[in-house]
């Protein structure tokens, strides 16, 4: 086989370390791109964080919503058509953050740090331990049944399990653990150390004064009739307890106004808070988008190491040359990012406006290719900016995803979205006769009267995302 050389041309698409970046911080959210931003920050001494901005460092968004204000009475799409300053014309000294310069409510929306620490529940039980006149050996029996307890307070492992783990040193009955699980039972909160959901529901009934009307029916239901309850099987229930509907219904509500899951209360919740990016606002009746100014972050160029760099352009201070272009570039590039989602928004508001007159009912269908067609982008782009972005509405905060979704063809030749079925679906279920509920076949009947044809099926799946249950579940006595 004979070799030689050939010489090929041909094209392919490269990408640049400024566009890869620029994708990277599109796909992030506020919060993921605040922590990318914290370690750049430590990373490049040309880049910095200011919290206070003075007002020339906010004009590229004060033009930008000045624009978009005086543009509401000839489009509604104006916002998508007004830029910032063109970045050629940025000055890299002024920061990239912006603020609005309107002194409105929206300022009053920040998240309150809670300064109650939540006690566990172990050490709320092992503080009632240490109070009670127990013997040192049943104390710590009590302890272990402790550890042994779940998040909700119950005793997942039985007795004889957990007998058969100790060492055999120990000699350890299981009649001591079953009186240790006594004294573990009465502490608070009432209910705790239960096996199952009918001992824990028992626990709470037998600490009621016995002048508590129906506590006795109550006691018999929990006891041997919980299925049958869970089930609504009323008929079933007034046949075996022999009860009519007046004392069946008492001791329901007695019932179901226990705690489940008396663990629950305790320990350290988790609260997360979302910061929204954009805000939506309706100006001269027109729903207007505009950025969250405190959702962008005040990021501009040191001034100090950028006046050295203009000093001395010599061979040693190449690395803060690069480090000042990759300033530059993060600054282009989270300006874009903001622009972008706004204008993504945007579009999405001036579809979705009737959503934000009337509500769920009013969503009509949306896919990403209609707004990427719109906004002159690939869809690839817009799912990476609708993700994890929020949107601050008079009607709560949404995730940009939120207004996209499936439809549902009528009897008309139009289409209905799959949100506006799940909130006719919920209007008529809150609406109907708790004693003879709507069953799925029903709803789509009426729902096919009002021009939107749907199957018993897609019914069915609907009402499971609403998490409702089915209609022999919601029948009331």
């Amino acid at each position: 086989m004979k070799q030689g050389l050939q010489l090929k041309l041909s094209q392919h698409l490269t990408l640049t370390p400024q566009l890869q970046q620029s994708i990277r911080l599109l796909q992030l959210s506020t919060l993921e791109l605040n922590q990318e931003l914290e370690l750049m920050v430590q990373d490049n001494p040309l880049l910095e964080r200011v919290d206070a901005i003075d007002d020339s460092s906010m004009r590229s968004t004060t033009e930008y919503e000045q624009a978009t204000t005086n543009n509401t009475d000839t489009a509604a799409d104006a916002p998508a058509e007004t830029t910032t300053r063109e970045l050629t014309e940025l000055d890299w000294n002024e920061s990239v953050s912006h603020s609005s310069g309107d002194d409105d409510d929206d300022d009053d929306f920040e998240p309150q740090a809670s300064s109650q620490d939540s006690i566990s529940l172990r050490d709320h039980l092992v503080w009632q331990l240490n109070l009670t006149p127990l013997l040192e050996r049943d104390k710590r029996l009590v302890l272990l049944l402790i550890d042994a307890l779940n998040e909700g307070g119950y005793l997942t492992q039985s007795l004889e399990d957990i007998a058969e783990m100790l060492p055999d040193e120990l000699e350890v009955e299981l009649e001591e653990l079953q009186i240790a699980l006594k004294h573990l039972q009465n502490l608070e909160p009432t209910g705790v150390g239960a096996r199952d959901l009918s001992e824990c529901l028992a626990l709470q009934l037998q600490v009621l004064s016995e002048q508590t009307p129906h506590l006795g029916l109550a006691q018999r239901i929990v006891e041997h009739e919980l299925a049958a309850l869970g089930a609504h099987d009323y008929a079933g229930l007034k046949r075996k307890l022999h009860c009519d509907d007046e004392a069946l219904r008492a001791a329901r509500e007695l019932i179901t106004h226990l705690n489940p899951r008396p663990g629950e209360a305790f320990g350290v919740s988790d609260t997360r808070y979302i910061i929204p990016d954009v805000i939506v606002k309706k100006v001269k009746g027109l729903w207007i988008a505009t950025l969250n100014p405190d959702a962008m972050p005040k990021l501009r160029i040191n001034q100090m190491y950028a006046d050295i760099l203009s000093r001395n352009r010599d061979v040693n201070h190449q690395q803060l040359a690069g480090q000042l272009q990759e300033a530059k570039w993060l600054i282009k590039n989270i300006m874009q990012r903001f622009d972008t989602i706004l204008r993504v928004t945007q579009s999405i508001v001036d579809r979705q406006r009737h959503f934000f007159e009337h509500g769920e009912v009013a969503m009509r269908p949306l896919v990403l290719r209609e707004i990427a067609e719109v906004v002159e982008l690939h869809e690839s782009t817009v799912s990476r900016v609708t993700t994890q972005k929020f949107m601050m509405t008079p009607r709560g905060i949404f995730e940009l995803k939120y207004f996209f979704g499936s439809h549902v063809n009528t009897d008309a030749g139009g289409a209905c979205s799959a949100t506006a079925i799940r909130a006719l679906i919920k209007q008529l279920i809150s609406a109907e006769n708790t004693r003879k509920p709507l069953s799925d076949g029903q709803i789509a009947e009426v729902l096919g009267q009002q021009g939107i044809v749907v199957a018993r099926r897609t019914i069915a799946k609907y009402r499971e995302s609403l998490q409702i249950p089915p209609a022999n579940q919601r029948k009331a006595l």
